[in-house]
């Protein structure tokens, strides 16, 4: 059965503002939050359709992929995985950004805090990491992998994460049962009312530490090493970023790890330029081969090719290079080669260049003649040669 569409779901266009998203998602998180429907599957689901959108749709590279793609782009690259494989733990982590504070709007009304992962349980999340990758234009051009090392927090190898000295030592909370949160009815003149709050013994993470891991102090964490390796596809630009979901730090006593943020910085090339998905480059010539032609070995980003220089050109001739540019992100269009064409004049000539300099400057072939066509100019200086 295939999936419905993202838009759809959040009931909004495919031009939709930021802002539209979140307000469109907000109401159906209030509307099928399972605080307010329990035991209803229906709206279970809902609430989960609505979140894998949201995860989408919120974060520009993945929308962008998905607007391209369909649901085969959405969670199918490198970055930032999908939102079909969201679990409870996941959706309850958007609300701090939904909601403006931390976990569920429902909090105020039965209690909780923090993230929920079933029950009430607080999970807690790592945070991210942001790296710079510099890349060549031609790693731009064609995409690559590249591998990185990266220092951050990591599960303590001690206590695998735990934060506990040993087994003994991390054990089910008793007063909430491993739940995070403890329910307590209370007679009123309207009737019994039930509220949830936080377990005040495990501060809602569901577990008991007797005795703290001595390498990690309880916190289930250390610095470590990782390497990492990153699909860059083609066509990324200066100051973009992508994002690799859970590769960040980890989080406390097995939570949720962050994201690794990448920034793009591209590295100046020697002779080639870059413009938007074009590239530009500026050719010197002189002026015997711009008046009589010539052809030309020149660098691409592919390596050399050779352009022919047709008679009679001008400085500041503009030739183009089909299809010799940079492709757009996650796409199959690529722009050109701009090959600027100048003219160069020297600055020293010798005594015998000055006498053939001269000889032709007083010739009406080589004063400008706007109107007068390229086969004609070039007809005159050879007949002037001859």
């Amino acid at each position: 059965m295939s999936k419905r569409d993202y838009y759809d779901i959040l009931g909004v266009s495919r031009t939709a503002e930021a802002t539209e998203i979140k307000s469109a998602y907000r109401k159906l998180a209030i509307k099928y939050h399972p605080d307010k429907n329990p035991d209803d599957k229906d709206a279970e689901d809902k609430f989960k359709e609505a979140a894998e959108a949201y995860e989408i749709l919120s974060n520009a590279e993945k929308r962008q992929r998905y607007d391209q793609f369909g649901h085969s782009g959405s969670g199918a690259s490198g970055f930032g995985g999908g939102g079909g494989h969201m679990n409870m733990e996941d959706i309850f982590s958007q609300f701090g950004d939904i909601f403006g504070g931390g976990g569920s709007p429902f909090d105020s009304f039965f209690g909780g805090g923090g993230s929920r992962g079933g029950g009430g349980r607080r999970v807690q999340r790592g945070s991210n990491l942001r790296i710079k990758v510099k890349l060549t234009l031609e790693e731009i051009a064609k995409g690559v992998e590249k591998k990185v090392k990266v220092n951050k927090q990591v599960s303590c190898s001690t206590c695998n994460g735990t934060g506990a000295k040993d087994k003994s030592s991390y054990h089910t909370c008793n007063t909430c049962g491993g739940a995070g949160s403890v329910r307590r009815v209370t007679n009123t003149i309207l009737g019994q009312m039930q509220t949830t709050s936080t377990c005040p013994t495990c501060n809602g993470e569901g577990v008991e530490i007797t005795a703290k891991c001595t390498t990690c102090k309880g916190e289930g964490l250390e610095r470590g090493e990782e390497t990492i390796a990153i699909n860059i596809p083609a066509g990324v630009s200066e100051g973009m970023q992508l994002s690799m979901s859970g590769k960040g730090n980890a989080a406390p006593r097995g939570g949720v790890a962050g994201d690794l943020i990448i920034l793009i910085e591209e590295v100046p090339h020697e002779t080639l330029k870059r413009d938007g998905i074009n590239i530009i480059y500026d050719l010197y010539i002189n002026f015997a081969d711009a008046a009589l032609g010539t052809s030309i070995e020149i660098p691409t980003i592919d390596g050399k090719a050779k352009i022919k220089i047709d008679p009679g050109t001008q400085g500041g001739k503009i030739l183009r290079l089909k299809g010799k540019g940079i492709p757009e992100v996650n796409s199959y269009h690529k722009g050109d080669q701009l090959v600027y064409v100048n003219v160069w004049t020297p600055k020293v000539v010798s005594q015998e260049e000055r006498s053939l300099l001269e000889k032709l400057k007083s010739s009406a072939n080589f004063k400008p003649q706007p109107g007068k066509s390229e086969k004609s100019f070039f007809e005159r200086i050879k007949e002037y040669f001859e």
